[in-house]
Protein backbone atom coordinates (compact mmCIF):
# COMPACT_ATOMS: atom_id res chain seq x y z
CA UNK A 1 0.00 0.00 0.00
CA UNK A 2 1.26 3.45 -0.88
CA UNK A 3 1.48 5.95 1.73
CA UNK A 4 -0.59 9.19 0.84
CA UNK A 5 0.82 12.05 -0.11
CA UNK A 6 1.10 15.04 1.99
CA UNK A 7 -1.09 18.02 0.80
CA UNK A 8 -0.76 21.42 1.11
CA UNK A 9 -2.97 23.77 3.29
CA UNK A 10 -4.98 24.91 0.13
CA UNK A 11 -5.45 21.32 -0.69
CA UNK A 12 -6.77 20.69 2.22
CA UNK A 13 -9.29 23.83 2.44
CA UNK A 14 -10.09 23.22 -1.22
CA UNK A 15 -11.48 19.19 -0.07
CA UNK A 16 -13.78 21.65 2.59
CA UNK A 17 -14.92 24.81 1.58
CA UNK A 18 -18.09 23.59 0.09
CA UNK A 19 -19.04 22.57 3.88
CA UNK A 20 -19.03 26.37 4.60
CA UNK A 21 -22.24 26.86 2.19
CA UNK A 22 -23.71 23.66 3.04
CA UNK A 23 -23.43 24.62 7.36
CA UNK A 24 -24.83 28.07 6.54
CA UNK A 25 -28.19 26.43 4.95
CA UNK A 26 -28.17 24.11 7.70
CA UNK A 27 -27.66 27.20 10.50
CA UNK A 28 -30.53 29.08 8.64
CA UNK A 29 -32.87 25.69 9.46
CA UNK A 30 -31.57 25.16 12.85
CA UNK A 31 -32.31 28.98 14.10
CA UNK A 32 -35.51 29.42 11.51
CA UNK A 33 -37.62 26.45 11.45
CA UNK A 34 -39.41 26.98 14.70
CA UNK A 35 -39.81 30.49 14.15
CA UNK A 36 -41.25 29.68 10.33
CA UNK A 37 -43.76 27.23 11.16
CA UNK A 38 -44.75 29.57 14.45
CA UNK A 39 -45.09 32.12 12.01
CA UNK A 40 -47.39 30.02 9.86
CA UNK A 41 -49.50 28.58 12.72
CA UNK A 42 -48.13 26.00 14.36
CA UNK A 43 -49.23 25.47 17.83
CA UNK A 44 -45.97 25.44 20.20
CA UNK A 45 -47.22 21.67 21.15
CA UNK A 46 -47.10 20.29 18.11
CA UNK A 47 -43.97 22.44 17.13
CA UNK A 48 -41.97 19.31 18.38
CA UNK A 49 -43.45 17.04 15.87
CA UNK A 50 -42.11 19.37 12.46
CA UNK A 51 -38.13 18.32 14.18
CA UNK A 52 -39.05 14.76 13.38
CA UNK A 53 -38.10 15.30 9.73
CA UNK A 54 -33.96 16.64 9.64
CA UNK A 55 -33.13 13.35 11.71
CA UNK A 56 -35.50 10.84 10.12
CA UNK A 57 -34.12 12.00 6.22
CA UNK A 58 -30.44 11.71 7.83
CA UNK A 59 -31.08 8.89 8.95
CA UNK A 60 -32.04 7.58 5.57
CA UNK A 61 -29.94 9.11 3.53
CA UNK A 62 -26.47 9.45 5.34
CA UNK A 63 -26.16 5.61 5.12
CA UNK A 64 -27.72 5.17 1.95
CA UNK A 65 -25.08 8.43 0.46
CA UNK A 66 -22.08 6.43 2.25
CA UNK A 67 -22.87 3.16 0.92
CA UNK A 68 -23.41 3.60 -1.93
CA UNK A 69 -20.80 6.35 -2.51
CA UNK A 70 -18.14 3.82 -1.15
CA UNK A 71 -19.08 1.54 -4.45
CA UNK A 72 -19.32 4.94 -6.99
CA UNK A 73 -16.45 5.57 -9.50
CA UNK A 74 -17.47 7.82 -12.22
CA UNK A 75 -15.09 10.59 -14.21
CA UNK A 76 -16.40 13.55 -11.83
CA UNK A 77 -15.30 11.30 -8.55
CA UNK A 78 -16.69 9.10 -6.32
CA UNK A 79 -18.06 11.67 -3.52
CA UNK A 80 -18.61 14.66 -5.48
CA UNK A 81 -21.86 13.65 -7.74
CA UNK A 82 -23.57 13.08 -3.96
CA UNK A 83 -22.53 16.31 -3.22
CA UNK A 84 -23.37 18.53 -6.07
CA UNK A 85 -27.07 16.80 -7.22
CA UNK A 86 -27.48 17.57 -3.02
CA UNK A 87 -26.22 21.37 -3.24
CA UNK A 88 -28.98 22.00 -6.32
CA UNK A 89 -31.84 20.20 -4.97
CA UNK A 90 -31.40 22.28 -1.66
CA UNK A 91 -30.79 25.48 -3.49
CA UNK A 92 -34.09 25.34 -5.62
CA UNK A 93 -35.91 24.31 -1.50
CA UNK A 94 -34.15 27.28 0.19
CA UNK A 95 -35.86 29.52 -2.31
CA UNK A 96 -39.47 28.24 -1.74
CA UNK A 97 -39.41 27.15 2.11
CA UNK A 98 -39.71 30.61 3.57
CA UNK A 99 -42.30 31.51 1.51
CA UNK A 100 -44.50 28.61 2.18
CA UNK A 101 -47.05 31.71 3.74
CA UNK A 102 -47.18 33.86 0.52
CA UNK A 103 -48.92 31.38 -1.77
CA UNK A 104 -52.38 32.54 0.01
CA UNK A 105 -52.83 28.89 1.45
CA UNK A 106 -54.81 28.08 4.19
CA UNK A 107 -53.14 27.69 7.72
CA UNK A 108 -53.09 23.94 7.20
CA UNK A 109 -52.07 23.23 3.26
CA UNK A 110 -49.23 26.03 4.34
CA UNK A 111 -48.18 24.28 6.87
CA UNK A 112 -47.80 20.97 4.80
CA UNK A 113 -46.57 22.74 2.01
CA UNK A 114 -43.32 23.77 4.38
CA UNK A 115 -43.65 20.22 5.54
CA UNK A 116 -42.89 19.04 2.30
CA UNK A 117 -40.17 21.59 2.08
CA UNK A 118 -38.57 20.91 4.93
CA UNK A 119 -38.43 17.56 4.59
CA UNK A 120 -36.81 17.95 0.78
CA UNK A 121 -34.34 20.33 2.58
CA UNK A 122 -32.93 18.25 5.19
CA UNK A 123 -32.91 15.18 2.50
CA UNK A 124 -30.61 17.88 0.43
CA UNK A 125 -28.93 18.95 2.60
CA UNK A 126 -28.00 15.52 4.73
CA UNK A 127 -26.86 14.15 0.89
CA UNK A 128 -24.60 17.20 0.44
CA UNK A 129 -22.99 16.96 3.73
CA UNK A 130 -21.94 13.10 4.09
CA UNK A 131 -19.47 13.37 1.39
CA UNK A 132 -16.92 16.25 3.07
CA UNK A 133 -16.37 13.25 5.70
CA UNK A 134 -15.46 11.05 3.31
CA UNK A 135 -13.45 13.18 0.67
CA UNK A 136 -10.82 13.68 3.61
CA UNK A 137 -11.22 9.60 5.05
CA UNK A 138 -10.15 9.00 1.29
CA UNK A 139 -7.77 11.32 0.53
CA UNK A 140 -5.97 12.49 3.38
CA UNK A 141 -2.72 10.74 4.89
CA UNK A 142 -3.23 9.83 9.03
CA UNK A 143 -0.49 12.55 9.57
CA UNK A 144 -2.41 15.50 8.20
CA UNK A 145 -5.92 14.27 9.26
CA UNK A 146 -6.22 16.19 12.15
CA UNK A 147 -5.48 19.31 10.23
CA UNK A 148 -7.54 18.39 7.60
CA UNK A 149 -10.91 18.13 9.89
CA UNK A 150 -9.27 21.56 12.12
CA UNK A 151 -9.94 23.20 8.96
CA UNK A 152 -13.53 21.11 8.17
CA UNK A 153 -14.51 22.07 11.95
CA UNK A 154 -13.52 26.03 11.41
CA UNK A 155 -15.62 26.21 7.80
CA UNK A 156 -18.41 24.54 9.82
CA UNK A 157 -18.21 26.73 12.53
CA UNK A 158 -17.79 30.04 10.31
CA UNK A 159 -21.03 28.79 8.15
CA UNK A 160 -22.77 28.63 10.74
CA UNK A 161 -22.26 32.29 12.69
CA UNK A 162 -23.17 33.56 9.32
CA UNK A 163 -26.28 31.52 8.56
CA UNK A 164 -27.00 32.22 12.19
CA UNK A 165 -26.55 35.88 11.29
CA UNK A 166 -28.33 36.84 8.30
CA UNK A 167 -31.95 37.64 9.87
CA UNK A 168 -30.70 40.50 12.04
CA UNK A 169 -27.67 41.86 9.44
CA UNK A 170 -30.86 41.84 6.79
CA UNK A 171 -33.12 43.80 9.31
CA UNK A 172 -30.26 46.48 10.17
CA UNK A 173 -29.89 46.85 6.00
CA UNK A 174 -33.75 47.81 6.77
CA UNK A 175 -35.40 44.56 5.30
CA UNK A 176 -39.03 44.00 7.16
CA UNK A 177 -38.84 42.13 9.90
CA UNK A 178 -42.15 42.19 10.14
CA UNK A 179 -45.42 40.66 7.75
CA UNK A 180 -48.83 39.99 7.76
CA UNK A 181 -49.95 37.16 9.56
CA UNK A 182 -48.86 33.66 8.52
CA UNK A 183 -46.36 35.59 6.11
CA UNK A 184 -42.97 34.76 6.59
CA UNK A 185 -40.85 37.93 7.06
CA UNK A 186 -39.15 39.26 4.09
CA UNK A 187 -35.64 39.21 6.92
CA UNK A 188 -35.94 35.67 6.78
CA UNK A 189 -36.97 34.99 2.98
CA UNK A 190 -33.65 36.84 1.89
CA UNK A 191 -31.20 34.81 4.38
CA UNK A 192 -32.23 31.77 2.81
CA UNK A 193 -31.85 33.67 -1.30
CA UNK A 194 -28.60 34.33 -0.08
CA UNK A 195 -27.91 31.14 1.53
CA UNK A 196 -28.22 29.39 -1.35
CA UNK A 197 -26.59 31.25 -3.87
CA UNK A 198 -23.47 30.96 -1.18
CA UNK A 199 -24.01 27.06 -1.15
CA UNK A 200 -23.87 26.64 -4.81
CA UNK A 201 -21.44 28.54 -4.87
CA UNK A 202 -18.70 27.13 -2.67
CA UNK A 203 -19.85 23.67 -4.18
CA UNK A 204 -18.94 24.68 -7.45
CA UNK A 205 -15.74 26.14 -5.81
CA UNK A 206 -15.25 22.32 -4.55
CA UNK A 207 -16.20 20.07 -7.28
CA UNK A 208 -13.60 22.36 -9.76
CA UNK A 209 -10.64 22.35 -7.06
CA UNK A 210 -10.85 18.96 -6.10
CA UNK A 211 -9.96 16.06 -8.24
CA UNK A 212 -10.70 12.47 -6.45
CA UNK A 213 -8.49 9.55 -7.14
CA UNK A 214 -9.65 7.09 -9.79
CA UNK A 215 -10.14 3.29 -8.64
CA UNK A 216 -6.60 1.86 -9.55
CA UNK A 217 -4.75 4.88 -7.08
CA UNK A 218 -7.71 4.84 -4.43
CA UNK A 219 -6.69 0.91 -4.11
CA UNK A 220 -2.98 1.81 -4.27
CA UNK A 221 -3.48 4.31 -1.27
CA UNK A 222 -5.75 2.59 1.04
CA UNK A 223 -4.83 -1.03 0.52
CA UNK A 224 -8.28 -2.18 -1.20
CA UNK A 225 -8.08 -4.59 -3.75
CA UNK A 226 -10.24 -3.63 -6.98
CA UNK A 227 -13.30 -6.29 -7.03
CA UNK A 228 -12.80 -7.90 -10.48
CA UNK A 229 -16.20 -9.35 -10.54
CA UNK A 230 -19.40 -9.02 -9.57
CA UNK A 231 -19.70 -12.05 -7.47
CA UNK A 232 -17.20 -10.38 -5.20
CA UNK A 233 -18.23 -6.94 -5.09
CA UNK A 234 -21.77 -8.64 -3.99
CA UNK A 235 -20.23 -11.07 -1.57
CA UNK A 236 -18.15 -7.81 0.22
CA UNK A 237 -21.21 -5.11 -0.06
CA UNK A 238 -22.20 -3.84 3.44
CA UNK A 239 -25.28 -5.04 4.76
CA UNK A 240 -26.38 -2.72 7.10
CA UNK A 241 -27.72 -5.21 9.41
CA UNK A 242 -24.60 -7.35 9.75
CA UNK A 243 -22.53 -4.40 10.09
CA UNK A 244 -24.63 -3.34 13.41
CA UNK A 245 -24.26 -6.58 14.21
CA UNK A 246 -20.42 -6.52 14.44
CA UNK A 247 -20.06 -3.14 15.09
CA UNK A 248 -17.17 -2.61 18.30
CA UNK A 249 -19.28 -1.83 21.98
CA UNK A 250 -17.50 1.33 21.37
CA UNK A 251 -20.17 2.38 18.52
CA UNK A 252 -23.32 1.52 20.82
CA UNK A 253 -21.59 3.15 24.20
CA UNK A 254 -20.94 6.29 22.53
CA UNK A 255 -24.34 5.93 20.59
CA UNK A 256 -25.64 6.02 24.33
CA UNK A 257 -23.98 9.59 25.01
CA UNK A 258 -25.38 10.69 21.54
CA UNK A 259 -28.69 9.94 22.85
CA UNK A 260 -28.91 12.30 25.52
CA UNK A 261 -26.98 14.92 24.05
CA UNK A 262 -28.91 15.25 20.76
CA UNK A 263 -32.17 15.41 22.33
CA UNK A 264 -30.68 17.82 24.37
CA UNK A 265 -30.12 19.83 21.31
CA UNK A 266 -32.82 18.95 19.44
CA UNK A 267 -34.99 20.97 22.24
CA UNK A 268 -33.03 23.51 22.37
CA UNK A 269 -33.54 24.49 18.25
CA UNK A 270 -37.43 23.34 18.90
CA UNK A 271 -38.10 25.89 21.87
CA UNK A 272 -35.51 28.33 22.19
CA UNK A 273 -37.24 31.09 20.13
CA UNK A 274 -40.25 30.86 21.72
CA UNK A 275 -38.50 30.24 24.96
CA UNK A 276 -36.74 34.05 24.36
CA UNK A 277 -39.47 35.64 23.46
CA UNK A 278 -41.24 34.66 26.47
CA UNK A 279 -38.49 35.36 28.94
CA UNK A 280 -36.75 38.22 27.17
CA UNK A 281 -39.51 39.89 25.08
CA UNK A 282 -42.12 38.83 26.84
CA UNK A 283 -44.24 38.13 24.03
CA UNK A 284 -45.81 34.89 22.80
CA UNK A 285 -47.89 36.68 19.62
CA UNK A 286 -45.91 35.54 16.52
CA UNK A 287 -46.93 38.50 14.68
CA UNK A 288 -45.48 40.95 16.84
CA UNK A 289 -42.35 43.12 16.59
CA UNK A 290 -41.39 41.39 19.93
CA UNK A 291 -41.85 37.72 18.39
CA UNK A 292 -39.93 38.62 15.63
CA UNK A 293 -37.14 40.50 16.79
CA UNK A 294 -36.85 37.51 19.71
CA UNK A 295 -36.38 35.31 16.21
CA UNK A 296 -33.76 37.32 15.07
CA UNK A 297 -31.66 37.72 18.30
CA UNK A 298 -31.70 33.51 18.95
CA UNK A 299 -29.71 33.68 15.74
CA UNK A 300 -27.05 35.79 17.20
CA UNK A 301 -27.28 33.41 20.40
CA UNK A 302 -26.13 30.58 18.36
CA UNK A 303 -24.07 32.44 16.40
CA UNK A 304 -22.30 32.80 19.81
CA UNK A 305 -22.67 29.39 20.62
CA UNK A 306 -20.55 28.40 17.58
CA UNK A 307 -18.10 30.64 18.64
CA UNK A 308 -17.63 29.69 22.00
CA UNK A 309 -17.85 26.12 20.39
CA UNK A 310 -14.51 27.08 18.12
CA UNK A 311 -12.74 28.91 20.95
CA UNK A 312 -13.76 25.53 23.50
CA UNK A 313 -12.72 23.20 20.70
CA UNK A 314 -8.56 24.92 21.46
CA UNK A 315 -9.17 23.44 24.54
CA UNK A 316 -10.13 20.39 24.18
CA UNK A 317 -6.65 18.86 23.05
CA UNK A 318 -5.36 20.18 26.05
CA UNK A 319 -7.02 17.61 27.99
CA UNK A 320 -4.92 14.45 29.21
CA UNK A 321 -8.19 12.53 29.47
CA UNK A 322 -10.17 12.50 26.50
CA UNK A 323 -13.38 10.86 28.37
CA UNK A 324 -13.26 13.79 31.25
CA UNK A 325 -12.96 16.51 28.42
CA UNK A 326 -15.76 15.01 26.71
CA UNK A 327 -18.01 15.14 29.67
CA UNK A 328 -16.95 18.40 31.18
CA UNK A 329 -18.39 20.08 28.27
CA UNK A 330 -21.32 18.22 28.01
CA UNK A 331 -21.70 19.58 32.46
CA UNK A 332 -20.92 22.68 31.11
CA UNK A 333 -23.31 22.78 28.33
CA UNK A 334 -25.97 21.40 30.83
CA UNK A 335 -25.12 24.34 32.82
CA UNK A 336 -25.92 26.81 29.84
CA UNK A 337 -29.40 25.18 30.01
CA UNK A 338 -30.80 25.52 32.83
CA UNK A 339 -29.49 29.30 32.90
CA UNK A 340 -31.42 30.50 29.97
CA UNK A 341 -34.55 30.33 31.77
CA UNK A 342 -33.63 32.45 34.31
CA UNK A 343 -32.08 35.32 32.53
CA UNK A 344 -34.39 38.21 31.14
CA UNK A 345 -31.79 40.55 29.72
CA UNK A 346 -31.02 39.54 25.92
CA UNK A 347 -26.92 40.29 26.32
CA UNK A 348 -26.74 38.18 29.55
CA UNK A 349 -28.09 35.21 27.18
CA UNK A 350 -24.23 35.30 26.16
CA UNK A 351 -23.09 33.35 29.05
CA UNK A 352 -25.27 30.17 28.75
CA UNK A 353 -24.83 30.45 25.05
CA UNK A 354 -20.95 30.25 24.82
CA UNK A 355 -21.22 27.35 27.62
CA UNK A 356 -23.70 25.47 25.38
CA UNK A 357 -21.21 26.02 22.72
CA UNK A 358 -18.53 24.11 25.02
CA UNK A 359 -21.16 21.26 24.61
CA UNK A 360 -21.59 21.46 20.89
CA UNK A 361 -17.25 21.24 20.23
CA UNK A 362 -17.38 17.98 22.40
CA UNK A 363 -20.62 16.82 20.51
CA UNK A 364 -18.83 17.46 17.32
CA UNK A 365 -15.17 16.05 18.02
CA UNK A 366 -15.35 13.43 20.71
CA UNK A 367 -18.00 10.70 19.34
CA UNK A 368 -15.91 10.36 15.94
CA UNK A 369 -12.42 10.15 17.23
CA UNK A 370 -13.81 7.46 19.52
CA UNK A 371 -15.83 5.74 17.15
CA UNK A 372 -13.54 5.86 14.30
CA UNK A 373 -10.04 4.35 16.59
CA UNK A 374 -12.64 2.23 17.42
CA UNK A 375 -13.48 0.67 13.59
CA UNK A 376 -9.57 0.47 12.74
CA UNK A 377 -9.45 -2.66 10.55
CA UNK A 378 -13.20 -2.93 10.46
CA UNK A 379 -13.25 -1.66 6.64
CA UNK A 380 -16.63 -0.14 5.23
CA UNK A 381 -15.66 3.11 7.10
CA UNK A 382 -18.07 5.04 4.48
CA UNK A 383 -21.19 2.74 5.41
CA UNK A 384 -20.15 2.59 9.67
CA UNK A 385 -19.90 6.53 9.64
CA UNK A 386 -23.25 6.47 7.27
CA UNK A 387 -25.05 4.47 10.26
CA UNK A 388 -23.30 5.87 13.32
CA UNK A 389 -25.21 8.93 12.03
CA UNK A 390 -28.64 7.21 13.70
CA UNK A 391 -26.96 7.51 16.78
CA UNK A 392 -27.57 11.43 15.52
CA UNK A 393 -30.52 11.15 14.33
CA UNK A 394 -32.57 8.32 16.19
CA UNK A 395 -32.73 10.54 19.46
CA UNK A 396 -33.89 13.68 17.66
CA UNK A 397 -36.51 11.65 16.52
CA UNK A 398 -37.50 10.27 19.60
CA UNK A 399 -37.38 13.84 21.54
CA UNK A 400 -39.12 14.94 18.52
CA UNK A 401 -42.34 12.18 19.44
CA UNK A 402 -42.46 13.32 22.54
CA UNK A 403 -41.69 17.03 22.56
CA UNK A 404 -45.72 17.88 22.70
CA UNK A 405 -45.94 15.62 25.89
CA UNK A 406 -42.97 16.65 27.78
CA UNK A 407 -43.84 20.56 26.95
CA UNK A 408 -47.35 20.06 28.25
CA UNK A 409 -45.91 18.38 31.44
CA UNK A 410 -43.85 21.10 32.10
CA UNK A 411 -45.97 23.56 32.35
CA UNK A 412 -46.40 24.60 28.54
CA UNK A 413 -44.01 27.34 29.05
CA UNK A 414 -40.86 26.81 26.29
CA UNK A 415 -38.97 27.99 28.49
CA UNK A 416 -38.95 25.17 31.36
CA UNK A 417 -37.58 22.91 27.75
CA UNK A 418 -34.32 24.67 28.55
CA UNK A 419 -33.80 22.64 31.93
CA UNK A 420 -35.28 19.03 30.28
CA UNK A 421 -32.48 19.85 27.74
CA UNK A 422 -29.61 20.90 30.93
CA UNK A 423 -30.74 17.37 32.61
CA UNK A 424 -30.76 15.47 29.15
CA UNK A 425 -27.04 16.83 28.94
CA UNK A 426 -25.98 16.16 32.75
CA UNK A 427 -27.08 12.36 32.01
CA UNK A 428 -25.42 12.13 28.61
CA UNK A 429 -22.03 13.57 30.86
CA UNK A 430 -22.50 10.47 33.48
CA UNK A 431 -22.61 8.23 30.52
CA UNK A 432 -19.64 9.28 29.16
CA UNK A 433 -17.63 6.90 31.33
CA UNK A 434 -18.61 3.39 30.00
CA UNK A 435 -16.85 4.18 27.05
CA UNK A 436 -13.52 2.30 26.89
CA UNK A 437 -11.25 4.42 24.62
CA UNK A 438 -9.07 2.92 21.99
CA UNK A 439 -5.69 4.54 21.47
Amino acid sequence: MKQKPDLSFWSLWNLSFGFFGVQIAYALQSANISRIFQTLGADPHDLSFFWILPPLMGILVQPIVGTLSDRTWTRFGRRIPYLFVGALVAVLVMCLLPNAGSFQLSVGAALIFGLCALMFLDTSINMAMQPFKMLVGDMVNEKQKAKAYSIQSFLCNAGSVVGYLFPIFFTLLGIANEAPKGIVPDSVIWSFYIGAAILIGCVIYTTVKVKEWNPEEYAEYNGTALKATSETADRDSANWFVLLKNAPSTFWKVGLVQFFCWAAFLYMWTYTTGAVAETVWHSTDTTSKAFQDAGNWVGVLFAVQAVGSVVWATVLPQFRNTKVAYSLSLVLGGIGFAMVPLISDQYMLFLPFVLIGCAWAAMLAMPFTFVTNALQGYGHMGAYLGLFNGTICVPQIVAALVGGVVLHAVGSHQYSMMFVAGILLMVGAACVFVIREKK
